[in-house]
């Protein structure tokens, strides 16, 4: 996974409450079994409408999603993080997540970013007028407000660490024991 540090972008804004993962990314597009091109698909019922949020020049290069509260509720699938990061969104900005939604989107390098709805409409409004945001995961700061996260997603992010990379990081420990101890069945035979 890329490592997460800081992305300043223009920011697309969806402010509406309860965007479950069904509106993210349809079933019928769940068939793929790599984790790329999703993006197409993103919110692909909504798009049909020209007047949608994400159909508005003014979203378009958008690398930063302000949502609305429990954005990513609903199923459990990952294709939804998938599909929002595949579309381009390197964070997302939402006072409150579906857990499920927030874990995966973590697992991937998409970074949610929770704060108060008061402080997420103010960027909705800032958003609006034009201006760029920042959000900074070295600092915490999304738009200048502080926000939280704990200690290892953090690190995981700097650090471009999922989980396969997490292990690879103990690999001399597990080669070690692996060479110390005999298999207790032969693995060769057939």
């Amino acid at each position: 996974m890329k490592a997460f540090r800081s992305v300043t972008s223009r920011a697309a804004v969806l402010d509406r409450p309860d965007v479950d993962t069904d509106q993210i990314i349809p079933k019928q597009f769940l068939k793929r079994i790599e984790r790329t091109g999703f993006g197409e698909f993103l919110f692909f019922d909504w798009r049909k409408d020209p007047a949608f949020e994400l159909n508005q020049p003014e979203a378009a290069g958008a690398r930063i999603l302000l949502a609305g509260r429990n954005f990513g509720c609903g199923s459990s699938r990952e294709h939804a993080p998938w599909a929002l990061q595949d579309y381009g969104f390197e964070a997302i900005i939402a006072p409150s997540y579906g857990d499920i939604f927030r874990q995966n989107s973590l697992k991937i390098g998409l970074l949610p970013v929770t704060l108060p709805a008061d402080q997420v409409h103010e960027l909705i409004a800032r958003a609006r007028a034009g201006e760029e945001l920042t959000v900074d995961l070295e600092s915490l700061t999304a738009g200048g407000f502080a926000f939280e996260l704990d200690a290892f997603s953090r690190e995981c992010l700097l650090g471009g660490l999922d989980e396969i990379a997490l292990t690879l990081r103990e690999e001399p420990a597990i080669a070690a024991y692996e060479s110390s101890h005999a298999a207790p069945v032969s693995t060769l035979a057939i």
